[in-house]
């Protein structure tokens, strides 16, 4: 069965996206830790990310890097924090965060509620920033 980052990937599940291409896909994080916390997963999908391919590993980073300059444009802060966690969903996946201080990547907090106005608005500014 494919994971659930598959089927937002795939287009099967509505996401708020930031950026694809052919083997990658950003989107915005539905329970976000601050606003533009989003997602990079490899279309490919593999649980863990140091199972990823060599080719694919580095080019998740590199597209990574795109994203992350794009929402430290549209939020700047003091750093894009990136991620990888993985227990949550079985698909290798890197979180960016613009944070401030070392408390505002910790998963553990609650997490921001956010209309879909607003995640959208958010999802507009970070393409914006796109080249």
């Amino acid at each position: 069965m494919a994971s659930i980052f598959s089927r937002i990937a795939s287009g099967e599940i509505p996401s708020f996206k930031i950026a694809e291409n052919e083997n990658f896909f950003a989107f915005l994080d539905i329970n976000p830790l601050r606003k533009g916390h989003t997602l990079v997963v490899p279309k490919q999908e593999v649980d863990h990310i140091f199972d990823l391919d060599d080719d694919l590993f580095s080019g998740l980073h590199l597209f990574s890097k795109r994203i992350a300059n794009a929402i430290y444009k549209a939020f700047p802060c003091e750093r894009i924090a990136s991620a990888v966690i993985g227990l949550e969903v079985p698909h290798a996946h890197i979180h960016l965060v613009p944070i401030h201080t070392m408390k505002d990547i910790d998963f553990t907090q609650e997490k921001l509620k956010l209309s879909s106005e607003e995640m959208q608005e958010i999802a507009s500014a970070i393409r914006s920033h796109l080249k």
